[in-house]
């Protein structure tokens, strides 16, 4: 059996493409923060080269005897760093908000959370694999997995209150469900995590000001459109009269429209002026279809369909239950990553600061995500492809 090929192509792909990305949308930052023009494309290319590299010789491991020890490396090792960095002196430790992401490791911050996801995914399958079966009665399920809610809810803790991150949260509690789905739960039981999953997430955005606020200028942005289609006796009490500071997403969707269906050309975008604060990070895939248009958003939408295709495809091959689970564990995290970001830069959703996988610039979530596809190129060359 040989290792798929496809999958590491597109992913190489896309990397290269945030690597391009990292040049050219960052012509007002390197200005601002008073840097070398090339000083994000510089750190974008060796850690993109760097992950290229360690993709492939990841997935020339025997999955039998290594993805064991990479997975439970990542999970226990960063859920110490997880828990670790709250004690660490600030020059340690970079703060955003009063939330502590990122560990300093000289030129590098590190976001244990990024590698936590991966570690929790190979840790999720290898538990299931073991204590989930088919026909159980529901309260037979509900006990197995009382252990597990425990665990998430130690999981929210750590990453929607300490750090305030609750899109890590969804994306995690999303790959949680469906793959205790997969594993074998039933329906009725897949129906009950998902409805305690959107209580919870409903107590965490309530109990936030900033996550209320963030509502608001989503809601604030789309309400005319979707109040136009109830009776005004009914809308009045839905609309926001005082609208809160609604620029950041505004000018995602005039960046949007600006690019048209073609682009106004590598490097020739105006929304990266101080418009997008984020541009190469939160929101690239506006400042992409600004300069490439439509049709660049299209060709990345088909890459991360095909990339998720293939994950999926070795994992429904896969004879072992964990094999089977993690590679559809990584094929949920990276799509349900793609989509929270890409609804949120078109206001379909409200943002949740979530990185587009392999292009959004930070080496943090390039890494683990790359060593996630080494792990998932390693099963496939134990299926038929």
């Amino acid at each position: 059996m040989q290792t798929d090929k496809a999958l590491f192509s597109y992913t190489v792909f896309l990397i290269l493409v945030g690597i391009i990305f990292s040049y050219s949308l960052t012509t007002y930052t390197v200005v601002r923060l008073e840097v070398n023009q090339f000083h994000f494309f510089i750190r974008q290319l060796i850690i993109g080269l760097f992950c290229i590299y360690l993709m492939w010789q990841v997935s020339r491991f025997n999955p039998d005897q290594m993805l064991k020890i990479f997975g439970f490396t990542l999970f226990f090792c960063s859920f110490i760093l997880m828990g670790a960095m709250h004690i660490l002196p600030s020059s340690l430790v970079t703060e955003v908000g009063g939330a502590k992401r990122w560990i300093k490791l000289g030129f590098f911050s590190l976001a244990p959370v990024e590698f936590f996801k991966i570690g929790f995914i190979y840790f999720l399958a290898w538990s299931f694999s073991r204590k989930i079966e088919n026909n159980k009665p529901l309260a037979e399920e509900i006990k197995i997995f009382l252990p597990y809610l425990l665990a998430f809810l130690l999981v929210i803790y750590l990453i929607a209150v300490l750090q305030n991150d609750l899109g890590q949260v969804i994306v995690l509690g999303v790959t949680l469900a469906v793959m205790a789905s997969l594993a074998g739960s039933s329906a009725r039981f897949f129906v009950l995590i998902t409805l305690s999953s959107l209580s919870v997430f409903i107590i965490a955005i309530i109990t936030s000001p900033h996550r209320i606020e963030r509502v608001k200028i989503w809601w604030a942005n789309i309400q005319n459109f979707v109040l136009s289609f109830l009776p005004d006796s009914f809308a009045k009490f839905l609309r926001i009269q005082e609208s809160p500071d609604i620029m950041q997403i505004t000018n995602s969707l005039n960046a949007i429209k600006h690019g048209g269906i073609l682009g106004q050309g590598l490097s020739n975008s105006s929304f990266k002026l101080g418009f997008l604060s984020e541009i190469h990070t939160d929101f690239v895939l506006s400042g992409i279809a600004e300069e490439m248009g439509l049709v660049s958003i299209i060709t990345i939408v088909i890459l991360f369909f095909f990339i998720s295709y293939r994950i999926f495809k070795i994992s429904a091959r896969s004879q072992d239950k964990i094999f089977f689970l993690f590679s559809a564990g990584v094929g949920l995290e990276i799509i349900t990553s793609f989509l929270m970001n890409s609804f949120g830069v078109t206001s379909l959703t409200p943002i949740k600061g979530i990185a587009v996988p392999f292009i959004s610039y930070g080496g943090s979530s390039l890494l683990a995500n790359s060593i996630a596809v080494g792990m998932v190129l390693m099963i496939s060359k134990k299926v038929k492809l």
